[in-house]
């Protein structure tokens, strides 16, 4: 009888569930990043047990279940940090997101349960040799993307990127643009370039389409994986791209290539912030490297910490939740865009 696995939105580029494939325990030296292995839940079932699948569906899934993820680390600052060379001779692993970014835990917010634990089992393999993301990756000519670009940088992960990112989108589609849209940096999450996807964004990509499970690796990777991104987009001929570098640019996610690569092409920026001090700490960071023309998130959530943040920064804040705040923002999107 086949196994019944769950196939988490990590191996959304592979064939794994049309094509059958072995799974083979290999010792800890043959590991790499994006290596797909297979485990199995256990450990004490709580809220966080549930599954992204490659569709981008929640999937709860319970003890004894088979998980195909993919190794790699992660160092979010608000929940946890990771990393798949800190597993032990146990071999259990811990399901770092929920979209199987797979490891072991060094860190974790008191505020949440234990992750999912997983018993390794073995890679996953044909004829003998392990599949990794990279493999499943769907490469493009060279092309020099020059579209102009929304750029959605925050001061830490939640900080209101991708709620700020549907809604531009929309207001640009309503302005009759052709827009793009990608995730750059940050953890596995098929849910935020589907949440860009819903609003009309076409195509939407993320790193996990350049072979990453995350974007916490060496600068040299992520530089060809950022240039494979960036063909992909170039190769679509959008009117516009809205850009969100997960995380913060301070962060080991290298978000500030993405400002190097990007930040000429940027007619309008939006600093997602949780408050407005964290605004003052990314300004006084970066100075005139990184110049907002508007902050959101959080930081923009009453007229208190709006007036407060133009206090502190001289930056003007706006709630791009608040549906009175879309004229306003509309009218600065025509601006940065010579409409």
């Amino acid at each position: 009888m086949t196994p019944h696995y769950f196939f988490s939105s990590v191996t959304r580029l592979s064939d794994l569930w049309k094509e059958p494939f072995e799974t083979v325990p290999l010792r800890r030296q043959h590991w790499a990043s994006g290596d797909f292995v297979v485990g199995r839940v256990s450990g004490q079932r709580n809220r966080l047990y549930r599954c992204e699948t490659k569709t981008g569906r929640m999937a709860e899934v319970v003890v004894g279940d088979l998980i195909v993820g993919a190794l790699g680390e992660r160092a979010a600052t608000l929940e946890a940090a990771g990393d798949w060379r800190a597993v032990d001779e146990s071999l259990q692993l811990d399901a770092l997101t929920g979209a199987g970014l797979l490891g072991k835990t060094t860190s974790i917010s008191p505020l949440l349960p234990e992750l999912v634990r997983l018993d390794y089992l073995g890679h996953v393999a044909r004829k003998g040799q392990k599949i990794n993301m990279m493999d499943c990756v769907h490469q493009v000519p060279p092309k020099q993307f020059d579209q102009p670009v929304v750029l959605l940088i925050g001061t830490s992960m939640s900080a209101g990127k991708t709620s700020s990112g549907q809604v531009i989108i929309r207001a640009l589609n309503y302005l009759g643009m052709k827009v793009a849209a990608a995730k750059l940096t940050g953890a596995a999450r098929y849910r935020d370039i589907l949440t860009f996807r819903d609003a009309g964004a076409h195509p939407v990509i993320d790193f996990v389409d350049a072979g990453l499970p995350s974007t916490v690796c060496t600068e040299q990777r992520f530089r060809a994986a950022m240039e494979l991104m960036l063909s992909q987009l170039a190769a679509a001929d959008p009117d516009a791209l809205v850009v969100e570098a997960g995380a913060s640019p301070l962060e080991p996610y290298n978000g500030a290539i993405v400002i190097e690569y990007l930040g000429p092409l940027a007619v309008f920026t939006v600093l997602c912030a949780s408050d407005p001090y964290s605004v003052l700490g990314v300004q006084t960071a970066y100075g005139e490297h990184l110049r907002a023309d508007l902050v959101s998130g959080p930081a923009a959530n009453t007229t208190a910490a709006i007036s407060l943040v133009k206090k502190l920064t001289g930056l003007d804040a706006l709630n791009l939740l608040d549906r009175h705040s879309y004229p306003e923002l509309t009218n600065r999107l025509k601006t940065a865009f010579s409409l």
